[in-house]
Order: structure tokens, then C-alpha cells, then sequence
């Protein structure tokens, strides 16, 4: 049962096409997100899984304001999108970026990285925002003497530690984690999973944690959102994902993931054919050409998100 008490932000009916010009040929559409509905609790981490090219990363960028959304309604805090301003936004919602190195300016010390958003937001003194900097470096697990180093002269693990300090300088609510670990070395994914967690507990943060490994999903995630070509096609809590997956793209995603934690099934299940274009979906349910179960029907309309075996599944043959 959805408790409006502990929600921190609702998305509702979001869309986001893109426009496709090509000289002397009409205007092509992308619909890299469709009807895409959620809501993100207090405290809570919302894993989102799927193929590369599903939107993952769409919607991360929608959520943060780094693309303008086509259409639909995102809430935060019950406050529309459209009305919060550019100072309260980022203090409620920061993300922390897949490639750590990329994401950091390299002309920059790890001082003034931290520090931006605090000079850019606040009118926090230079002494003040020293000692905030050191503070935050100490709480992500990076020594004080590190603060007039260049990116460059991180780890990649470093390197990931200084872009979390960053996204936690205005305490924000919410932090988007986009592929947060898929750049580091797995010994150090570890490390900088368990720093999430410390962090989570400590600021009482709100994580919506994207990632295309099911068993970090798995390690981190309170409820789960499974994407497929810009479409939301299951939708539900952790256990119920990984322990009864109803939809068939569900099914064969975990069952290619042979490390997460759940009872394998005693049939194989196979897909056929390639991902379809974005710019040429299918007319009925996108992921009909592919699925193994699909009936004529299926060719015919999109399913919509319905409640079976108490979560969301967008499927006509799912019970």
C-alpha cells in the first residue's frame, strides 16, 4: 500500500522524446521514455534495471533537471517540479555519475570540487567551507592531506569517493546513483557500495540506485523498476522481483544474471531475435517479437501496468 506520508517524489505519466533531423528527410521521433510512473519513499533505495538503451539513464537525467522532460508531472516533497526553484532543487536532489573521472573537472583540486556547490548555492565563508570540505572528505573515507590533489592523482575508488562528497555538500534528500560502481574494479565496488549504505543510514538519504548488475540491484534495492525500451514493464518490491518474476523480460533478465541470490527455475528460458529500434517500435507490446510466451494478441496493443500477485506488471499473459 502506497503511504503518502513517506513519499519524497512521485513520478507521474513522464515522457521524453527526441526529436531525430535528418537533411531532406522528415523529422524522426525517439521515445526514449513512456509513461513512466514511480514514487520514491523517505529513506528507501529504488533500484532501475535494464538493457543498455532502455532509458535508464534518460530518466536520471529527466529527474535531475539535465533534460527537459516532454510530458508528465514529477513531484517533490508534493511540490511540482516546475515550481521549486534552482537553489531548492539542488539542495533536495544531487547525482553521483558513472564514470568518476569524467565527472570531475580536471584543472580542479579535490578542494574546490567539493566546495563548488557550496560557492555556487550558499554564502558560506571561505573558512567555513574549508572546514565543511574537510569534514565530508573524512566522512567518505579520503585523508585531509588529498585536498590539494588533482583528479588525476585518485584512484578510481577516490575518484568516486570525491564525486559522492560533492553530491552530499547541500545535504540533499535524494541522491541518483547512475552505474555508481560498473567503472571500478570489483574489489573496490564493494568498499564503495558499504559507504553507500554508512551514508544512507547516516544523512537519512533517499537513493534511486541504476544499474545494469542484478546483484548490486539486489544488495541495494528496497523496491525495483524494470525498464525495457522506455517502458516500466514490472514494478515492485525486492523479494517479489527476484523470488517471483511475473514478467517474461523479468524472467530472462535474471536468469542471465547466474549470481543473484534466487531459486533458479527448472526451464530455461530463451529470447529470440534482436533489441527493436526506438525509433520503430513495435505496435503492440515492444517486447513481443522477442518473448517466448507471446500470443497474436500481444501484437495488437501496448499492456498497461496492472496489479498481479501484489506488484505492477505490464503484461497480458503474466498471472
Amino acid at each position: 500500500m502506497r503511504d503518502l506520508s513517506k513519499e519524497i517524489l512521485s513520478v507521474d505519466a513522464l515522457h521524453k522524446t527526441y526529436d531525430i533531423k535528418k537533411l531532406f528527410r522528415p523529422t524522426l521521433k525517439l521515445k526514449a521514455l513512456s509513461d513512466i510512473n514511480f514514487h520514491l519513499d523517505k529513506k528507501e533505495t529504488l533500484g532501475i534495471v535494464g538493457e543498455s538503451g532502455c532509458g535508464k539513464s534518460t530518466l536520471a537525467k529527466v529527474l535531475t533537471k539535465l533534460e527537459p522532460r516532454t510530458l508528465g508531472e514529477i513531484n517533490l516533497q508534493g511540490i511540482k517540479y516546475d515550481e521549486i526553484s534552482s537553489h531548492d532543487f539542488h539542495s533536495k536532489i544531487q547525482m553521483v555519475f558513472q564514470d568518476p573521472y569524467q565527472s570531475l573537472n580536471p584543472r580542479k583540486k579535490a578542494l574546490d570540487i567539493i566546495a563548488d556547490p557550496l560557492r555556487i548555492n550558499t554564502n558560506t565563508s571561505a573558512n567555513e567551507t574549508r572546514d565543511l570540505v574537510m569534514a565530508m572528505m573524512k566522512k567518505v573515507g579520503l585523508r585531509e592531506e588529498f585536498a590539494l590533489r588533482y583528479p588525476h592523482h585518485f584512484s578510481g575508488g577516490q575518484r568516486q569517493r570525491l564525486g559522492i562528497a560533492r553530491a552530499l555538500m547541500l545535504r540533499p534528500e535524494i541522491l541518483i546513483l547512475d552505474e555508481p560502481v560498473s567503472a571500478l574494479d570489483v574489489s573496490i565496488q564493494a568498499q564503495v557500495l558499504n559507504l553507500l549504505l554508512e551514508l544512507q543510514e547516516e544523512f537519512k538519504l533517499s537513493y534511486i540506485f541504476i544499474s545494469h548488475d542484478l546483484e548490486v540491484v539486489q544488495h541495494m534495492s528496497d523496491r525495483i523498476l524494470v525498464m525495457y525500451l522506455g517502458r516500466v514493464v514490472e514494478y515492485g518490491s525486492r523479494d517479489q522481483i527476484f523470488n517471483n518474476p511475473l514478467h517474461p523480460y523479468t524472467k530472462i533478465l535474471l536468469e542471465s544474471a547466474p549470481k543473484t541470490h534466487r531459486e533458479k527455475s527448472n526451464q530455461a528460458i530463451t529470447v529470440k531475435g534482436e533489441l527493436p529500434s526506438a525509433l520503430n517500435l513495435p505496435k503492440g507490446c515492444a517486447f513481443e517479437p522477442r518473448c517466448p510466451f507471446a500470443k497474436p494478441g500481444c501484437k495488437e496493443s501496448i499492456p498497461l501496468l496492472e496489479i498481479k500477485q501484489g506488484r505492477e506488471v505490464a503484461c497480458f499473459e503474466a498471472h
